[in-house]
């Protein structure tokens, strides 16, 4: 018998510019080629600095909720703020949009406190909620009032994601952490739908295939690349730090690039840029930031660390194909978008050995897996990728492995098929009995008086 497209609603945050959104962006796109009616629902998306899908008119995105609530207050209650949102965003367009939608599933992912509210306010809607890592190991451990603070949110972090009918997680390494995480949901299993990168299947023409053909920004020169979020936790220091570990000798004719998503809004990701440069600079590395392919191209010859902020996405798959090495630094990554984009492109991968990166990188094969603690591993890797090390008939043998078992093991089609495979036999997962009306009571309640509580405490802040 046939199977009946769904009609699937996303509910994401932030639609701007990370792994995460890449993700969720791949699903819609994947989904919606396979027959399924998709809109996205999003408290933010800022069409300078989103995927090119999601402004395109590729997928249906919606901004909602917005109006309310901030991000954050003075750069804290981030956690906060964010379920607020979602609550806003629902309530927005409960009783309008989703009405006249009548979505099949909803599709959740990094943020599950709104699971709840959707159980009351959809009726019979079944809910996939993908988490791509707990949110209360991702939470600094600031001490004892910070401890204190976060105990109620990760109680509703946790029961809310047992509301949800199917629980799917972004690698084998994310599922281990879920299961130590939340033991409260023991008899819950999720499945692991890995991120994906396009890998023209089609056969048309992609922007990966205009990257390769304009490849080689710069090439006279051996180009590490590092792409990350500007921020602390992708440890790009590790990167600066294993470059000036070569000679001054070794780093003629190279240049560690450095890009990645930079949000002015976001104070921590200026706050990582400033830092990231006086490190080279302590090094005695000449440095240089910019923003456009054309002032890449014009900068001094004896640049030695390229900053670029908020690429698009034809310099970043230009600059992956350009590059010689992708130095991937996060530690505990759950997974790790960018090191498939680099063995796409043809490029080996040199990440920490832990993580999700130990389940898409195959050592000696596509690239090379190191200790974060040891920056001369790192190191002694770069140097390999110099003339004069494995050579270029190995690096063009790696470079091959890599897009080869990216084209097989984590192409767009691929994970679609496994959304769709979860999709499918949603409707026979017995519903978890836990949106009781005394749950949700008790989390309006918790949720009223953190507000009221943080209030005051803003309000002491300001003062």
């Amino acid at each position: 018998m046939a199977f009946k497209p769904k009609k699937i609603v996303f509910f994401h945050p932030d639609l701007g510019i990370g792994g995460a959104e890449r993700l969720v962006v791949d699903a819609a796109v994947g989904l919606q080629n396979l027959g399924h009616k998709v809109t996205i629902f999003t408290s933010h998306c800022d069409p300078r600095h989103c995927f090119d899908e999601a402004r395109d008119g590729t997928l249906d995105v919606r901004v909602r909720g917005d109006s309310l609530f901030p991000p954050s207050i003075l750069g804290r209650f981030s956690i906060l703020c964010a379920i607020l949102r979602q609550i806003h965003l629902i309530l927005a367009i409960a009783f309008s949009e989703l009405r006249e939608l009548k979505p099949d599933v909803f599709f959740i992912d990094q943020l599950s406190a709104g699971i709840p509210l959707l159980r009351i306010v959809a009726g019979e809607t079944r809910i996939l909620f993908y988490c791509h890592f707990p949110d209360k190991l991702l939470a600094k451990k600031e001490g004892l009032i910070k401890a204190l603070y976060r105990i109620p949110f990760d109680w509703v972090e946790s029961w809310s994601t047992g509301c949800s009918d199917v629980i799917v997680v972004n690698s084998g390494f994310t599922r281990s952490v879920f299961a130590q995480a939340f033991t409260g949901l023991s008899d819950r299993k999720p499945a692991v739908v890995y991120p994906c990168v396009d890998t023209n299947e089609d056969g048309e023409s992609t922007a990966w295939d205009t990257a390769q053909r304009h490849a080689h920004m710069w090439e006279d020169k051996t180009t590490f690349l590092s792409i990350n979020r500007f921020e602390r936790k992708k440890d790009v220091g590790l990167a600066i730090r294993a470059y000036a570990g070569l000679s001054s000798r070794e780093r003629e004719n190279t240049r560690l690039v450095i890009a990645g998503g930079y949000d002015s809004r976001v104070q921590e990701n200026i706050a990582c840029y400033n830092e990231l440069c006086q490190l080279a600079e302590s090094f005695k590395l000449k440095i240089a930031t910019v923003k456009t392919v054309i002032t890449a191209l014009s900068i001094p010859d004896d640049i030695d660390v390229l900053f670029l902020l908020s690429i698009p996405e034809m310099l970043k798959m230009t600059l992956l194909a350009s590059a010689s090495l992708l130095v991937y630094t996060p530690r505990h990554e759950h997974f790790g978008i960018v090191p498939l984009e680099a063995m796409l492109a043809g490029t080996p991968v040199l990440a920490a050995n832990e993580g999700g990166p130990t389940e898409t990188i195959q050592e000696d094969v596509t690239g090379w897996l190191r200790n974060v603690a040891a920056v001369e591993e790192w190191t002694d890797v770069m140097r390999k990728v110099l003339p004069g090390g494995i050579g270029h008939d190995k690096l063009v043998q790696m470079g091959t492995a890599g897009r080869e078992r990216v084209k097989s093991e984590f192409s767009r089609t691929k994970m679609a098929e496994r959304f769709d495979k979860e999709i499918r036999d949603i409707e026979s997962v017995p519903r978890p009995v836990v949106a009781t009306p005394f749950g949700i009571g008790a989390v309006v309640a918790l949720v009223f008086s953190l507000v009221l509580a943080n209030a005051w405490i803003a309000s002491k802040l300001l003062a």
